[in-house]
């Protein structure tokens, strides 16, 4: 039975996926607790009905088209339009555990603006035959995060933070996500500005999202490469010539790679995905220092 529901509003983002949005939906209104909203964000290429939203009351579900490309752009029209001083982000192919949104505002609340709170990403079971998820969050111990760091923490979707919190240090960047140019690493890069702020990062094992694996093997290479487009971009986002800091991460990610590829030698799947995923930070890193230039 589902608890009350909280002040808190629950932004997704979703492009032509209109029957994994549908179950996303349906397991967040399936939760502990529930939220005042379920905002979709919908950026869909045509312009069929909504699904059936199987919510139970008082959640209110608003289906917003918007023209915008890119999962920054639509979360971000989302935090603008959401009528909650607490938000809470999934993707549009994940399903929410029943503690997910109780576990993020138990901490938000006790722990107030200065902080984002971030949860666990599970894989979940292969949809079809050689299905995969290209990535996961699956650590299991509680910590908080502050100041720089050499990874990153923040997992875009599955995180809650302050509506204010997140308006003003600018959500995230337009030009990274899926989506855009640089397709990835907009999570990094938020979470690096907040961290430089100040603020803190709680990971909370509580709040699960099981990301589904629906995706067919032959996209693999290309994702690795995406992926690795968005954190070359990224990374020269945040390099200038007073502050190498992330130029040396940057370094230091190219030379795990290698090693990786090394290691993976009698899995050449893997090592060919490192391959990409290097060659799309080379290339991505490249790309931002032209536009930029």
């Amino acid at each position: 039975m589902n608890g009350s529901a909280l002040e808190v509003s629950v932004v997704i983002a979703s492009r032509n996926r209109r029957e994994l949005l549908a179950d996303t939906v349906t397991s967040v209104g399936a939760g502990s607790v529930l939220p005042s909203e379920i905002i979709v964000m919908d950026q869909s290429d045509d312009h069929a009905p909504a699904p059936a939203w199987h919510v139970p009351p008082p959640v209110r579900v608003r289906h917003v088209r918007i023209p915008a490309r890119g999962v920054s752009a639509g979360r971000n029209a989302g935090a603008r339009v959401a009528q909650s001083p607490l938000l809470a982000f999934l993707d549009d192919d994940m399903s929410a555990g029943p503690q997910w949104l109780a576990s993020l505002t138990r901490v938000l609340v006790s722990e107030g603006p200065a902080v984002a709170v971030t949860g666990r990403v599970t894989a979940g079971e292969p949809e079809r035959t050689g299905a995969f998820v290209p990535a996961t969050a699956d650590r299991l111990r509680p910590i908080t995060y502050a100041g720089r760091l050499p990874i990153d923490v923040l997992a875009g979707g599955n995180m809650g933070i302050y509506r204010n919190t997140f308006l003003r240090s600018g959500g995230f960047d337009e030009r990274l996500g899926p989506g855009t140019t640089f397709p990835a690493a907009e999570d990094n890069d938020l979470g690096f500005r907040l961290l430089g702020a100040g603020f803190r990062i709680v990971f909370v094992p509580e709040a699960v999202l099981v990301h589904r694996a629906w995706r067919q093997p032959e996209d693999y290479m290309a994702l690795r490469f995406a992926y690795g487009l968005g954190k070359g971009g990224f990374y020269i986002k945040h390099t200038h010539l007073t502050d190498l800091y992330m130029a040396r991460r940057l370094a230091r990610d190219l030379a795990r790679r290698g090693v990786r590829t090394v290691r993976s030698a009698r899995h050449p799947r893997q090592a060919l995905g490192e391959m990409a995923y290097a060659a799309g930070v080379v290339t991505g890193a490249c790309e931002w220092l032209v536009r930029r230039a």
